[in-house]
């Protein structure tokens, strides 16, 4: 059931929330409708909990949070300008915060949490105070309250490290201009909050609203999320990247939960490994109390969002209601691109997947050709793309069961997941391994995941079975998860958060653009014989047999050319070693991608960047001209010679990466792979925000330590032959 009453500017009875204008740090005047009518019946604490929905459908979250601001990572990565942008998304994407601080969309991100912070805050209280407050429906629709103020909190400290807390709904007169407090404590005392409503909150299978709206099976699988943040690293102030365990005292009662297990023993989380075990009591509470199968088709999922459908009690634990033509970035921004003049509108597609995430699949993993969308719409006609044009293929609203009308643009009204079981299962896995090592229970997790995955494939045993067994130590057994994860959850906004909490975040770029150097090295056969080029990247050898072009047919006409499954390919990961095969097959550019290279012809006089070259046929000489300018016929350097004489010109090719895989990281490396190891991937608070503060600032935390600058290619090699 979508979110009806999205258009309610919501009149919850003493909403004090915090504005999205000028006067951030201020308190509204109360409402003039008072709030022992609206906590009085459930409908109208039910008008006031859409309150807080609402603000998903705002573009702080259908575009900034929910995907374009979730980049650039190893899998979803969007390639920005050359140019180095200040107050704009191409700041963002390539770790750039540092040229944000003035950016008014990053403060109207700041106000949209908060602001659903105080509703959230609003609702709890209002519930609280209620003469009807203990009905099972109220204490859902608390339950759903704090569900939202945890889940605004997650993206709060991810997006900025430690935040301003506000534990309790603003009143009349209240100083509501906090200082920063660590992400450690808002963490601590969110999860607190869940821990005492969730067992009041009712499942998605009688909750109204189903999985559209907040539900127990949901608050279940956040408190696992949340423990596991909570036992993971993030930004300090000094810069660094810590646990709580390593700069606070964890005994301290704001860092400290306590809760039951399933089976009703008393625990208390205090340090990271409690933190762990916490993770994975809740999974397994879920597990044991509310068992569900994943989908067979691991598709179905996007499927059914697509056909604006959703089954309770099934894979998506929630997902958020986006109604068509008022909220949502679903097959907008995100999603396969859909350009010209289509039948379902179009796109501005700015979330993007690297070349080197689709090569990681192995080769029967479904999920691959899910994940990646290796293909566009132009004109309601199918459109091959190459390696570093890939983009999310979850969601695409040419498949849209809905007629969105060719002018469509925003608001498709295609849901969006936050959780899906499938996380659970691999949270339990990810704990238990940190508790216990790969034991059965962890192994048991992985495999239900892979098992999907590699349902139909005919190396089953070792895609599955054999792969699962041999993962024999924790330190196997957590890379493997790291992998699992981006394979399961690509371009559903989890693994730029899952890479910061894992303190991965910088070896995982430096390994994206490692690879795709070595991939790029592998398809050019004069750098692979080039024993220094080997020495210094042995790895190329182990691309050798990865594609530097795929070859496609369009294999349908008419009315039926815009299908997925319109375009075959010849290849879709391994080179093609015949070439009479490619024969009649149009190619894209795949594995070439990788490497840029820089053409330039020395002479005794100078260099030059064009040569034109003119043979005499009548008395057997050539004339050679040189210059800077292929387009102008002004030369700088001029000369004749008899056809077989040196022509004493030669050519040098300058290899390095590519501009694509350059620009994505330089905030932190430059692109030179010579990165600190911390990435600076908070954004900074912004400039209005601050002033109207007498607390707030940006001190440390990396946010000034962002490279502003274009980014410096990694060169390769150098390879000079006579031009003949």
């Amino acid at each position: 059931m979508k979110l009806k009453n999205k258009y309610i500017i919501i009149a919850t009875a003493g909403v004090l929330g915090l504005t999205s204008c000028n006067d951030t740090l201020n308190v509204e005047s109360p409402s003039q409708m008072d709030a022992n009518m609206v906590y009085s019946s459930t409908e109208f604490a039910t008008n006031a909990i859409n309150g807080v929905y609402v603000l998903f459908c705002e573009d702080p979250y259908t575009s900034r949070m929910c995907g374009v601001w979730m980049q650039n990572t190893d899998v979803e990565a969007m390639a920005p300008s050359e140019a180095v942008a200040t107050n704009h998304r191409n700041a963002v994407w390539p770790l750039q915060a540092a040229g944000n601080v003035g950016w008014g969309d990053v403060k109207k991100v700041w106000d949209n949490n908060l602001q659903a912070i105080e509703r959230a805050n609003q609702v709890r209280a209002g519930v609280d105070n209620s003469a009807i407050g203990k009905q099972d429906e109220m204490q859902q629709i608390k339950g759903e309250a704090t569900c939202l103020k945890a889940y605004r909190y997650y993206l709060l400290c991810n997006f900025f490290g430690d935040v301003p807390y506000y534990d309790e709904a603003a009143k009349w007169g209240d100083e509501i201009d906090k200082p920063r407090t660590d992400k450690n404590i808002v963490y601590s005392r969110c999860l607190q909050q869940l821990v005492d409503i969730e067992p009041n909150m009712k499942w998605s299978d009688v909750n109204t609203g189903g999985i559209e709206r907040m539900n127990r099976d949901f608050a279940i699988g956040l408190i696992a999320r949340l423990a596991l943040f909570r036992a993971g690293y993030g930004m300090t102030k000094d810069g660094t990247m810590k646990r709580a365990d390593d700069y606070l005292d964890v005994t301290s009662e704001e860092l400290t939960v306590t809760y039951e297990d399933v089976n009703g023993n008393k625990k208390t989380a205090q340090t990271s490994t409690q933190y762990y075990q916490m993770a994975k009591d809740y999974c397994q509470k879920l597990i044991q109390l509310k068992p569900r199968d994943l989908y067979p088709d691991f598709e179905q999922s996007f499927i059914n969002e697509m056909n604006y459908t959703h089954d309770n009690n099934a894979e998506v634990l929630y997902e958020i209601a986006f109604v068509q033509s008022y909220g949502g970035d679903i097959g907008w921004s995100f999603g396969v691109p859909n350009t010209g003049s289509c039948a379902q509108g179009t796109t501005t597609a700015q979330v993007a997947i690297t070349p080197t995430y689709y090569m990681s699949f192995a080769d029967n993993d479904t999920r691959r050709d899910v994940c990646c969308a290796k293909y566009s719409h132009a004109a309601d006609t199918i459109q091959a793309v190459t390696s570093t044009g890939l983009y999310v293929g979850k969601w695409d609203r040419a498949r849209a069961a809905v007629e969105l009308g060719s002018g469509s643009s925003k608001g498709t009204g295609i849901n969006f997941p936050l959780m899906r079981y499938s996380d659970v299962l691999l949270m339990l896995a990810e704990a238990e391994n940190e508790l216990n090592g790969p034991t059965a229970i962890a192994k048991e997790a992985l495999t239900k995941v892979r098992a999907r995955a590699f349902a139909n494939s005919p190396t089953y045993g070792d895609d599955v079975t054999n792969y699962v067994a041999a993962l024999a130590t924790k330190e196997a057994f957590f890379n493997a998860i790291v992998d699992e994860r981006a394979w399961e959850f690509g371009s559903e906004a989890l693994r730029k958060f899952d890479l910061v909490r894992w303190n991965l975040y910088a070896k995982k770029v430096e390994e994206a653009m490692r690879t795709a150097i070595c991939w790029g090295i592998s398809t050019n056969e004069d750098l692979m014989a080039l024993p220094d080029v080997i020495s210094k990247y042995p790895e190329a050898v182990n691309y050798a047999t990865w594609a530097d072009k795929l070859y496609y047919k369009k294999v349908a006409k008419g009315s039926q050319k815009n299908r997925k499954s319109d375009i075959v390919w010849l290849n879709e990961k391994y080179k093609i070693e015949d070439a009479s095969e490619t024969t009649g097959w149009y190619s894209v550019n795949w594995g070439s991608n990788m490497l840029k290279r820089t053409t330039t012809y020395v002479t005794a006089k100078g260099e030059y960047t064009n040569v034109k070259k003119t043979t005499n046929k009548d008395d057997g000489t050539i004339i050679y001209q040189l210059n800077n300018d292929k387009n102008s016929d002004k030369y700088l350097e001029e000369f004749t010679i008899v056809d077989g004489e040196p022509t004493g010109i030669t050519r040098k090719d300058v290899y390095a990466a590519s501009d694509y895989f350059t620009r994505l990281y330089r905030g932190y490396s430059g692109g030179a792979l010579t990165g600190n190891g911390v990435v600076p991937y908070l954004l900074a608070i912004n400039t209005e925000t601050i002033s109207a503060s007498s607390v707030l600032n940006n001190d440390g935390y990396r946010i000034l330590d962002a490279i502003m600058e274009k980014g410096t290619n990694v060169e390769i090699a150098t390879i000079e032959k006579e031009y003949k």
